[in-house]
Parts: structure tokens; C-alpha cells; sequence
């Protein structure tokens, strides 16, 4: 027998001893690395120091080799528990470090759990802002704090999008307008206060976590949603899927790559074992021409493996 194999019983308990990496499968990509494309990574409510956050890292860096992404945008819940210098080094800069000394750039949005100074710790790229925005290609990113959506913020945000002349705008942040997980559930609010905004601008896509599931939502008014706040946490079985979840996986860590390519939008999500969970392409839509616009893109097909 295989000594990798092998089941050590100890007290009643069977403990199967992680694979190395040379017994890794290899990464199976579905992407198509177009020349000139904008490429990235997605993680959500990541920064738990535990086993399976570095096993999520381990995955990113080996597709990294084959996928070279430019950035990584965080949704928020960075940094779970204590957050000492000691505790940004165990929960980010050691489960993501290959990733960071490849020159890997992370862009970080607040969650409930995290601190609001941590947007001053520089590899978060943050600048001491809140809420802020950048542009990569054809593309223009806006990281809000969904924590405190105030007048300021607000003003900010219909400003940014306004004058954004991107293709696609893309907003990301911490608290989900849809979902259909059980424990935090969707929050209508923070929906009904920022998604007419969202959907007057001809925003493309918005990434949110908090809710510790993969879920991918039929598109809204337009509009491309998806959670994913399992990159470190997880609430096992948690997702209950309706006609409007598109794809979900409720059992493991996971992680998403994205690459836009002209028009279309390309994803792939990618669980702590190198599993794909989901993958597809989605095209740009085209501009909403009234807030009553819906449009349905994709198969319902949920697993949860």
C-alpha cells in the first residue's frame, strides 16, 4: 500500500494524510488566454490562518503557472479573529505568498469582520480609502463598503460610474444583493438603496461573499451576479437553491478566475482539490433601456458535491 494512502486509526478515527503536491492532478483550465486579455482571481471571506485557506492558495499559485492572472480582488471578511501583525502574515501573506512574490497585486474590499483600518495595510492596495475604484484594459473596478453605505459614498459611486467610459464596470463588495443561502440571506436594503444607481449605470457584473456558499444568481436586471464567500469559511449545505440560482456549491473552499476578453466574460471556480465547480462565458449586455429589463442567461443546474 501506498504510504500516501495509507489510514492511520487512531482512537476509533480514520486520518487520511493530504496529498503532496507531485500527486496533485494537473490544473484543467477552460479559459482561453486571449492576447490582451484582462485576467484575475476572485476570493471571498478568505482570512481564517486555517489549513484549508493555504490549501486555496496552493490551488491559485498552480494555476497562476498556467493562467498568469495580474490581480486578486477580495470580498471582504480579509481577516477573521485577532488581527496582529503576526495574525496578516499567518491569514494572508503566507497562504497567498507565492502569488505576492510573483508580483501578484490584491485588491481588498471591507467585510463585517475585517478592521476599517486594515485599509491602510498596503498590500491590501486599498491607500487608505474605503471604497475606491481602478481600471485594468477594458475594464473599471469600484470596491465598495457595503458596512456603511453613507451619503458620501453614495455621492462617490454616481459620480464614478457616470463619468466611466469602460466597457465593463464591475462592482465588488462584501454583503450580497441576492442569495439564497440560509444564514444571512439576502440583503434588500442595501439592494433597494444601491441597484437602481447599479442599473441606471449599465453596471455589468457585481461579486459579493458574507455568505459562506458559491452561488451563481440568474442575471438581475441586467446585471451578472455572484456570491462567493467560501474561499476560507464555509456553512456546510447551506444553499437552497430557487429557480433564480444558477449554479451552487455548498461543500468546500473555492476560488474563481475570470478573464475578459473583448465582449465576453470568461469564468471558472475552482474548489480547494483543483475541482471545477462551475465554468461558462457571458457575454457584455447590452445598456438596460428601462430598470424594468431582466435578462436570463444559462441552464439552472445546481450540485452540491
Amino acid at each position: 500500500m501506498r504510504r500516501s494512502t495509507f489510514l492511520l486509526l487512531i482512537a476509533g478515527l480514520a486520518i487520511t494524510p493530504v496529498l503532496d503536491r507531485g500527486q496533485a492532478p494537473a490544473p484543467q483550465l477552460t479559459l482561453p488566454l486571449k492576447p490582451g486579455s484582462v485576467r484575475f482571481a476572485i476570493i471571498g471571506d478568505s482570512g481564517t490562518g486555517e489549513s484549508e485557506q493555504y490549501q486555496v492558495g496552493e490551488q491559485m499559485a498552480r494555476y497562476h503557472e498556467i493562467f498568469p492572472f495580474d490581480f486578486v480582488l477580495m470580498l471582504g471578511d480579509n481577516i477573521y479573529g485577532s488581527k496582529t501583525p503576526a495574525d496578516y502574515k499567518r491569514k494572508f501573506e503566507d497562504p497567498y505568498k507565492p502569488l505576492l512574490d510573483g508580483g501578484v497585486k490584491f485588491y481588498a474590499s471591507l467585510g463585517n469582520h475585517d478592521d476599517p483600518n486594515s485599509r491602510f495595510y498596503k498590500p491590501f492596495n486599498m491607500d487608505g480609502r474605503r471604497y475606491y475604484s481602478f481600471k485594468k484594459g477594458n475594464a473599471e473596478f469600484f470596491a465598495l463598503d457595503s458596512n456603511y453605505m453613507d451619503p458620501d459614498q453614495m455621492t462617490w459611486l454616481a459620480e464614478q460610474l457616470s463619468e466611466s467610459t469602460s466597457a465593463w464596470k464591475i462592482c465588488y463588495f462584501h454583503h450580497p444583493f441576492y442569495t439564497h443561502a440560509r444564514f444571512h440571506g439576502a440583503d434588500v436594503d442595501l439592494r433597494a438603496k444601491i441597484e437602481p444607481l447599479l442599473i441606471k449605470a449599465g453596471v455589468n457584473l457585481v461579486l459579493t461573499g458574507h455568505q459562506h456558499v458559491y452561488e451563481r444568481i440568474k442575471p438581475q436586471n441586467g446585471i451578472y451576479y455572484f456570491v462567493l464567500g467560501n474561499a476560507g469559511e464555509l456553512r456546510y449545505h447551506d444553499l437552497r437553491p430557487s429557480p433564480d440560482t444558477i449554479k451552487g456549491f455548498d461543500t468546500d473552499r473555492d476560488f474563481m478566475l475570470m478573464e475578459i476578453a473583448g465582449d465576453d466574460l470568461n469564468f471558472q471556480t475552482i474548489s480547494r482539490t483543483g475541482e471545477t465547480v462551475d465554468a461558462g462565458v457571458l457575454p457584455r449586455q447590452p445598456k438596460p433601456a428601462s430598470a424594468s429589463h431582466n435578462q436570463s442567461v444559462g441552464v439552472l443546474a445546481y450540485s452540491a458535491r
